[in-house]
């Protein structure tokens, strides 16, 4: 019985370690590939790709998920947060790596997902509001005139203007603007929501849409090539930032956006509906991070009418108790015939 026991369990061990080899050949890198194939249709694969390969294929690119553990993901972790990035660049990074796990494990590309390997996600601050002041929107404005790239240039004086989200802007058509009506159209294939929106074209946005130069690409800010719209502009954002001395914090061109909600907000012009419809929000609670903003202006209009009714209870305490009416032309008559009346006795 033992010889047969121990028969079983070798048996058991080399089923193991076959299964332990297979999976050993899916690494992460393998995973991916397979990964950004099953997935190619989503509209966050582009912004998967350039989290993966900038910031998960050097850590964890080689290993299988056998061999990883916690400390590996504790590294990365560490590595991004030490390179400066934000929580919510962290968290979209871990992210990633749990729908990687959790995609191998639907496939059966492993049996299962090692029990330590549990990820916790930073904190994120959804509710912050970046808003430029007066001051930094004018030295922002001045870095901008200066650029040597004007086009670009006004790609950022246009997200200033609508608050229009990056993906929108840098894939904005000609055919996707409506001079006659003074409308731009938002296209459902690149927004956040998948639905196609428009938004009215100001005075602002008209003048720098009519003075961009028309090219044979359909794109109002093309790439190298016809067919492509401008790809990366991160290097010309950060020189811009660093020109006009904007927080270290602010994001643009997300800060932009940022900006525009909260400067139309604090107008008191503007209702939040109004607002919501503007900045495209698929709901009135994505709206309401602003919403102190148009609580403060209308507190200070309702304090208009507060002076204007309190100056007029202040003239009313102020004036004389008895004052003589003037006397009109029917009561000098009327005084008159009393006056007659009186001699004539």
């Amino acid at each position: 019985m033992e010889g047969k026991d121990a028969s079983n369990e070798e048996k058991r061990a080399a089923v193991r370690a076959a299964k332990m080899a297979e999976e050993s050949r899916y690494s992460f890198n393998r995973l991916w590939n397979l990964f950004e194939e099953a997935k190619s249709s989503n509209r966050s694969i582009k912004d998967d790709r350039i989290r993966f390969n900038l910031h998960i294929a050097p850590s964890l690119g080689m290993k299988s998920i056998p061999e990883l553990t916690i400390h590996d993901i504790d590294k990365l972790r560490a590595k991004l947060e030490k390179a400066g990035k934000s929580p919510q660049t962290v968290k979209h990074v871990l992210t990633l790596v749990k729908r990687i796990l959790n995609f191998a494990l639907q496939k059966g590309y492993v049996d299962s997902i090692p029990g330590t390997l549990r990820i916790t996600m930073p904190t994120v601050d959804n509710k912050v509001t970046e808003n430029l002041t007066p001051e930094q929107v004018q030295n922002l404005m001045k870095a901008l005139d200066e650029e040597a790239d004007q086009t670009l240039a006004s790609l950022v004086r246009l997200a200033l203007f609508t608050g229009m989200r990056r993906s929108a802007l840098l894939n904005l058509q000609w055919e996707d603007l409506d001079f006659e009506r003074g409308f731009i159209t938002l296209r459902g294939t690149v927004a956040k929501k998948g639905k196609t929106e428009t938004i009215p074209m100001n005075d602002q946005a008209r003048a720098i849409l009519t003075a961009l130069p028309q090219t044979r690409s359909p794109y109002v800010f093309p790439g190298r090539y016809d067919d492509k719209p401008r790809g990366n502009i991160t290097d010309m954002l950060k020189r811009v930032k660093e020109k006009a001395r904007l927080p270290e914090s602010f994001r643009p061109l997300h800060g932009l956006r940022h900006s525009f909600a909260s400067w139309l907000a604090s107008s008191g012009q503007v209702s939040m509906y109004e607002l919501q419809k503007l900045l495209t929000h698929s709901s009135p609670q994505m709206t309401q991070r602003y919403a102190h903003l148009h609580d403060d202006a209308l507190k200070k209009a309702s304090g208009v009418a507060s002076a204007l009714f309190a100056a007029v209870q202040k003239d009313k305490e102020n004036a004389p108790a008895f004052q003589e009416a003037p006397k009109t032309v029917e009561t000098k008559i009327c005084i008159k015939k009393h006056q007659t009346k009186s001699e004539s006795a």
